[in-house]
């Protein structure tokens, strides 16, 4: 499934810091024809990521802890440019702070429909 024209790719922010995990993410986005930002494994990546892409960000997966490292300071930033996100974690009963109690958590390993579903939502978000 292509979710948008191989000319005008969405572009993808992948932040995990599980190598597997990452790698997993990126192929399947390649796979759904997006262009993948990343991955980043660390909160100062992500953000150097961010500002290296400016307002090319049309979505983004976070893993919610990244060795320690909660990601909230990247989600921060995407809320910010108003970019869609989704965190993806392992561990559920790890909680989720409350200012993203409205933000979806996709569990690991995260199904291949559910995933599509979401890069959807990211697509129809970037054309209104």
């Amino acid at each position: 499934m292509t979710t948008t024209p191989p000319s005008d790719p969405l572009a993808i922010l992948v932040v995990d810091d599980e190598a597997l995990i990452a790698m997993l993410l990126e192929d399947m986005l390649l796979d759904l024809g997006c262009r993948v930002v990343g991955p980043a494994s660390t909160v100062m990546k992500s953000m150097a990521l961010i500002e290296a892409e400016g307002e090319r960000i049309d979505g983004a997966f976070l893993d919610i802890n990244l060795r320690g490292e909660l990601v909230y300071p990247v989600a921060d930033a995407l809320a910010a440019r108003n970019v869609p996100f989704v965190f993806v974690t392992g561990n559920a009963s790890h909680g989720i702070d409350s200012r993203y109690a409205g933000v979806s958590a996709l569990a690991k390993p995260v199904s291949i429909t559910i995933f599509e579903t979401t890069v959807k939502s990211f697509e129809k978000r970037r054309r209104t």
